[in-house]
């Protein structure tokens, strides 16, 4: 007998797909609504390079003197590189009047964009830090740092 294969995949890549909206406020971040979407701010079309934003859960040793095996739990969940990097503008009229340090919010990340039906993750968060790197061979941006507030909501359905 041989296993049933995992459906083919319609494969993308994030640019042109994927965006990035920042909503202040969400009622439940567990299945926010199109008006709160509406209310939001598509970050997408100023985002020069974004962190992982990867739900990750930590793993703990948990050895028993039965073997020499180390078995592991479940530890903590934290997410991995909770950042984006946004175009900074010569007049300073950019994410920096949107998002200053210390603002809670919600980050809606939509791998698939936008579309009724799909999939998106919801992470609760308080904007860190507002970076200004200098780098002479790139365009200026404004590194957002953010930290995840809450437990992050997770292949939430994009309503319509």
């Amino acid at each position: 007998m041989v296993a049933t294969p995992i459906g083919a995949s319609a494969r993308y890549i994030p640019e042109g797909t994927t965006h990035y909206n920042w909503l202040p406020a969400c009622a439940n971040y567990n299945s926010p609504t199109r008006a709160e979407i509406n209310a939001g701010t598509d970050l997408t079309p100023e985002i020069a390079a974004t962190g992982n934003w990867g739900i990750v859960s930590a793993s703990i040793d948990a050895p028993d003197l039965a073997t020499t095996f180390t078995a592991q739990i479940g530890g903590k969940v934290t997410v991995d590189g909770p950042t984006i990097d946004m175009y900074a503008d010569s007049t300073s009229t950019d994410v920096r009047t949107l998002l200053p340090r210390g603002t809670n919010g919600f980050i809606l990340k939509l791998p698939e964009g936008d579309v009724a039906g799909r999939k998106c993750d919801v992470f609760p968060v308080r904007v860190l830090a507002q970076a200004k790197p200098t780098n002479f061979t790139n365009p200026s941006v404004v590194q957002l740092s953010f930290a995840p507030t809450r437990n992050p909501a997770e292949n939430v359905v994009v309503p319509a």
